[in-house]
């Protein structure tokens, strides 16, 4: 596809032509800490998508377990536990190149979203992994973030794609399988139906 490009916006200026200034109270909601509003929306969140960047291309990686599983340390500090995974480390990767990081934070049924801004590192300290293992097995890591922005992020985006209504969950077939996409993207190294039925018995074994 070709962008014409006497239509691309280069400057603040150019975008300030086309959109209104932000309201008053989005500008004030901005935090640089975590009050207890802020935690009681993290402690509800079984779902965090994280957003990170290396020194070329930027990333974003969806993290979930139980409500909560993000832990508040105090007012300026989260934890995220490094659970099981593809071991890709994208996302550590990037951190361990450029701190900077952003959050967002899911809760079913909610509309509303939660935006957490700041840089990170990552840790391996024994005192910290061992606060977030399950079933006799911590993670290998932690994602330790020092908050700079919090937010409420307003309701629109999931109120229009009426994100949590059952009734507009993907039918069966309608998108094709891991194994089917696997197979095609790996020219043939993963066989679909093994893979498919194999992913059945492991990833639920295998979370921790």
């Amino acid at each position: 596809m070709e962008i014409h490009p006497t239509f691309i916006l280069r400057d603040e200026a150019a975008l300030a032509e086309l959109y209104p200034p932000p309201l008053e109270r989005s500008v004030l909601k901005q935090m640089d800490h975590l009050d207890d509003h802020c935690r009681a929306f993290i402690a509800a969140s079984p779902m965090v998508i994280v957003g990170t960047q290396s020194d070329s291309a930027a990333d974003n990686s969806p993290r979930g377990d139980f409500p909560g599983f993000v832990k508040v340390a105090d007012d300026n500090t989260l934890l995220i536990p490094d659970r099981r995974g593809n071991n890709r480390l994208d996302t550590l990767r990037n951190i361990v190149r450029n701190p900077k990081i952003g959050l967002l934070f899911l809760v079913p049924g909610a509309s509303e979203a939660f935006r957490v801004n700041g840089e990170a590192v990552v840790s391996c300290d024994p005192a910290l992994t061992e606060q977030f293992a399950i079933e006799g097995h911590p993670p290998r890591t932690v994602i330790v973030v020092t908050v700079k922005e919090a937010y409420i992020q307003c309701s629109r985006a999931l109120v229009r794609a009426d994100l949590w209504n059952p009734e507009k969950h993907a039918a069966p077939g309608a998108i094709p399988s891991m194994g089917t996409v696997l197979a095609q993207h790996t020219r043939g190294f993963v066989d679909a139906k093994a893979f498919d039925e194999e992913a059945k018995a492991r990833v639920p074994s295998t979370l921790y």
